[in-house]
């Protein structure tokens, strides 16, 4: 069961988290490459599908940077005409559009033919039709190299940040990582320490409705001021709520 105390930091994320905007970059024309879901619904699904063991900017450029090298090309078209060595071309630089580049272009070779193969080269038939949310985080998980983690995140950033409809948003969990993990604890919603199981699990008792609500916000006040060495707990929107307060 929730308790009172519980319940007040969950509103209070919840409110927090309305002013925030997810996954973007410092370039405006990459963020107007990502947000065209209706001309270009694969940048979205590619730039989240690179966003792994790397600075998000970063993962979040590649597609803006290969279109670049393309000469502004980026349909669905083009790119499932590339092969395997020139995806490994585009993305090897220099300098390298991001780190394990062979691993990632096999990856965004692989995401290409399966937008272009199974979803008839519109990569936005992932979402369309108001579907459950399960069945979104289904479809990213059958992405090569997609786990738990990617699926959630990408179907979140939908929901939240595009207002996709779906049936419901009961599977939508947290996207957890250390910045979250620690914000849990130190707001006293997990034990020190926390596994990831354990801040997903408590993530759904807060709102089963839709547990990944609160991970923009958490992320933002782990990466913004509650650090790991020395937290900023004077400037942090959860002072007045939070039992490890320094």
């Amino acid at each position: 069961m929730v308790n009172v105390s519980e319940r007040a930091i969950h509103d209070r994320l919840v409110e927090f988290g309305r002013g925030l905007k997810g996954e973007s970059t410092s370039v405006p024309e990459a963020n107007a490459l990502l947000n065209d879901l209706e001309r270009h619904p694969h940048a979205f699904v590619l730039a989240c599908l690179m966003d792994l063991l790397v600075d998000y900017e970063r993962a979040w450029l590649v597609p803006f940077k290969i279109s670049q090298k393309l000469s502004g090309e980026f349909s669905i078209e083009v790119l499932s005409q590339l092969s395997p060595g020139e995806v490994n071309e585009l993305m090897s630089g220099p300098p390298p559009l991001i780190p394990f580049f062979n691993k990632m272009s096999d990856r965004f070779y692989r995401a290409v033919k399966r937008i272009a193969n199974v979803y008839g080269g519109n990569a936005a038939r992932i979402w369309m039709g108001k579907p459950p949310s399960a069945e979104v985080v289904y479809r990213f998980l059958e992405f090569d190299g997609v786990g738990p983690k990617i699926a959630t995140m990408a179907a979140n950033i939908l929901a939240r940040d595009y207002k996709i409809e779906f049936a419901d948003r009961s599977s939508i969990d947290i996207s957890t990582d250390t910045h979250v993990c620690q914000v849990f604890a130190r707001l006293g919603l997990c034990q020190s320490e926390p596994t990831f199981e354990k801040v997903m699990y408590k993530a759904r008792a807060l709102n089963p409705d839709y547990p990944g609500i609160i991970d923009l916000p958490c992320w933002e006040i782990g990466n913004r001021w509650c650090k790991r060495g020395k937290p900023l707990c004077d400037d942090c929107c959860m002072k007045d709520l939070c039992p490890k307060r320094v």
